[in-house]
């Protein structure tokens, strides 16, 4: 049975790596994309999504999502890790495709009511779109087969600040609604995400295997790890987003812990993901108690992302187009 998926993005360069496995895999059902700010402005996000869309032939509708963070100011588009258009400073053609006439939240919710119990939110950006669905309709967690988010950290350092995740800081108001929410949740943060590293040699592998997306997903590599070799020193870029839609097909490749989520919403640890994970001990906080378990992956199987992702962009999809 296909896995009922909307992906909710910010598309960014690994976004264009999870959108185009999304796409491509025989065992997902894509039914549509949801944009927010994050990597770029929403109208790039939405562009750049309803253009991959496009470049892959494929069908599933785009909905334009949240522009602004719930109670924080936004922060900079970070056109130095993405570019100035979000894929590179590729600046592609304008697609021919328009977008769905539904904002996001109420399109996620007639598909998960429309699927109850079958549909996995899939977020790789700022949870703002999430968040809005619950407001207007707290009875949909219920409803969702589940929610695989990139983003946060439990251990490993952050990547915005000592202690938070881009995607969650961007809108920790938000985060902290979706970590609250009795649905079931699995957080793919840094803790597994930069274990996972995509070198120059992968994406002329599938460049020259995949003719359709190849070429335009390997210029916007080398931009992408050009960022991280400069900034971080290694031959190649993480594979953040693709990390979340891997942990969907194969969930065996990594290993989670649980524990009630809250997100520190504002001040210097702002956007931080705090996990209680020693059950039972009477703390004086008492903000975790009343929520729901929810799972943090640790540990992954790095190379088998890697064959995951390579596999997926290569596969007979590409062929037949």
């Amino acid at each position: 049975m296909a896995h009922k998926i909307i992906l909710d993005t910010d598309p960014g360069i690994d976004d264009a790596m999870a959108i185009f496995a999304a796409i491509a895999h025989p065992e997902i059902e894509l039914l549509g994309l949801t944009t927010t700010f994050g990597n770029v402005s929403v109208a790039q996000a939405c562009m750049n999504a309803l253009t991959l869309v496009e470049m892959s032939g494929a069908t599933a509708p785009v909905c334009i999502g949240e522009s602004w963070p719930m109670h924080s100011d936004p922060m900079p588009f970070p056109d130095f890790v993405h570019g100035m258009d979000g894929l590179g400073d590729q600046f592609l053609p304008p697609p021919h495709r328009r977008q769905h006439d539904q904002f996001a939240a109420p399109f996620i919710i007639e598909q998960v009511r429309q699927y109850p119990g079958e549909v996995t939110l899939v977020a790789i950006g700022p949870l703002g779109n999430l968040a809005h669905v619950l407001e207007l309709d707290p009875g949909i967690a219920k409803l969702v087969k589940q929610v695989v988010i990139m983003g946060g950290t439990i251990e490993h350092t952050g990547n915005v600040s000592p202690v938070a995740e881009a995607n969650i800081f961007a809108d920790p108001h938000a985060a902290d609604i979706v970590m609250a929410a009795e649905w079931p949740l699995v957080m793919v943060g840094l803790d597994v995400t930069y274990t996972v590293l995509f070198d120059r040699k992968l994406f002329s592998y599938i460049a020259l295997h995949n003719r359709k997306v190849g070429p335009m997903l390997h210029r916007a590599a080398d931009f992408y790890i050009d960022f991280y070799q400069h900034e971080h020193k290694v031959a190649g870029c993480y594979g953040h987003d693709i990390c979340a839609l891997t942990y969907v097909l194969k969930p065996e490749l990594f290993q989670t812990i649980e524990g009630a989520i809250c997100v520190v919403p504002e001040g210097i640890a702002a956007g931080q993901t705090i996990m209680k994970r020693i059950k039972g001990d009477a703390y004086f906080v008492r903000a975790w108690d009343e929520r729901p378990l929810q799972k943090a992956c640790m540990q992954v199987d790095a190379q088998g992302v890697i064959d995951f992702f390579r596999d997926t962009l290569t596969n007979s999809y590409w062929q037949a187009r």
